[in-house]
């Protein structure tokens, strides 16, 4: 009678798919980042250890798994930021709302709206990319970023493109910062936003840097006007694509605000 070394069935092909999905998404998440050099270390870390206790080579196997255990705190400290930025993506409807709306029958429950002034924003972002004026836009959704609002000054005020164009105007003392913008309303400007640690293209400048990191931390819409090129970008969930017409950001507005038209 002979006996197969491995015995594979359909919760194991299931869990091996579950894994790899894991492990894709936490490549994903982590890409461009220093962090994806500890991810992999630490997925060959573990390969070896199961080699290891496969082999039976017991005094080995236990020094490898007390390390292992005793670096699951270290890796809550390293991957911290990491690991707000799954939970936050967990937490919220966005992937919901990407995908559902795809299907008519969850299009009502997952279709948000937002009544969003996008005109004022494209027609202000426009004016100051013609003349190199620098921005940093930021549109919250869920998240209000109320933290990141007190590190700037009140303005709450409706949105319109000629105090848009003031706040960045270069000699206003509230240029430097970001205007966050929260309920189709000017929440505050001159607001201090993080700043990445993820490798970007050397063209990114410093608005550029805060937008990934906004984007990174929250659900939030970030758009930013270079000073150097007079260019658009447009960042969410930490990710940036450079180089926007207007008419592409404005095409961008309506989806991610969830409008069925500009308002």
């Amino acid at each position: 009678m002979t006996t197969a070394f491995i015995h594979i069935g359909i919760v194991d092909i299931l869990d091996i798919f579950l894994v790899a999905v894991l492990l894709f998404t936490l490549y994903k998440m982590l890409k461009g980042t220093v962090a994806i050099n500890i991810l992999l270390g630490l997925v060959a870390l573990f390969m070896v250890w199961k080699i290891v206790d496969a082999l039976q080579m017991e005094m080995l196997s236990q020094i490898l798994g007390a390390f292992i255990s005793v670096g699951l705190v270290a890796l809550i400290i390293i991957f911290q930021p990491e690991i707000r930025q799954f939970l936050l993506a967990v937490g919220t409807t966005n992937f919901f709302r990407k995908y559902g709306k795809n299907f008519k029958v969850f299009r009502h429950y997952f279709h948000e709206r937002f009544e969003f002034n996008i005109d004022a924003i494209v027609s202000a972002c426009q004016r100051m990319a013609e003349i190199k004026e620098g921005a940093l836009i930021v549109i919250t959704r869920q998240n209000e970023l109320a933290h990141f609002v007190r590190t700037g000054q009140i303005v709450d005020a409706n949105i319109s493109t000629p105090l848009i164009e003031n706040i960045f105007f270069k000699n206003s003392p509230l240029h430097d910062g970001a205007m966050i913008v929260t309920n189709n309303r000017i929440k505050a400007a001159g607001c201090i936003l993080p700043v990445t640690k993820k490798t970007v293209s050397s063209r990114a400048g410093l608005r550029h840097r805060a937008a990934i990191g906004i984007t990174e931390r929250s659900d939030a819409i970030a758009i930013i006007v270079s000073e150097e090129t007079g260019k658009i970008s447009y960042s969410t969930h930490g990710e940036i694509e450079y180089a926007i017409t207007p008419a592409i950001l404005q095409e961008k507005l309506i989806a991610d605000l969830g409008l069925d038209e500009p308002q």
